[in-house]
Formats: structure tokens, C-alpha cells, sequence
């Protein structure tokens, strides 16, 4: 994932990602690729997630909106529903 977001995202750009406390966001290797492109990492502590909130409840909404309701044929297919749902 990062290195497909990294291919057209600049150095230094002063980005932020939040995210919460899973065991993949911890791990050194995911978080030195972060800190060499110039992104700053922001975890909530547990139990306050506020600063995620918008993006959890954009996912929930989304999913209960358009994935659950319907089997996709291919990933294609799921990334244009998204696309399109969200224009």
C-alpha cells in the first residue's frame, strides 16, 4: 500500500496518517518507510480515537451503504462502485 501511495506523493509534503493501534502500524520497518518519505504517523491511544473518527465513520458508512448490500465480481468492479459512490 505505501509503496503504491508513495509513487505519487512527494518527499516532505507534511502529510499526516492517522491511524489506530494495529500491530502493522507499530512495526519499525512500516514506520521508518513513513519517516523517509516525511510523514508524520498519528495514533490515537486507546480509547480515543477521536482524531480517526471521521474516517471510521466514512468506512462504516460505506460499507453498510454499497459493500454489504451487494457480491462483487471483481475488484475492478468494487473500485468503480466506490468511485462512484463517492462522486
Amino acid at each position: 500500500m505505501l509503496n503504491k501511495a508513495f509513487k505519487t506523493i512527494p518527499n516532505n509534503t507534511n502529510l499526516v496518517l492517522h491511524s489506530d493501534q494495529g500491530w502493522q502500524y507499530q512495526m519499525k520497518q512500516y514506520q521508518h518507510l513513513l519517516h523517509q518519505k516525511g510523514i508524520k504517523q498519528s495514533m490515537s491511544r486507546k480509547g480515543n480515537c477521536l482524531d480517526n473518527a471521521i474516517i471510521e465513520n466514512f468506512f462504516g458508512v460505506i460499507k453498510s451503504e454499497l459493500f454489504y448490500l451487494k457480491k462483487y465480481k471483481s475488484i475492478d468492479q468494487l473500485k468503480q462502485e466506490i468511485e462512484e459512490y463517492i462522486n
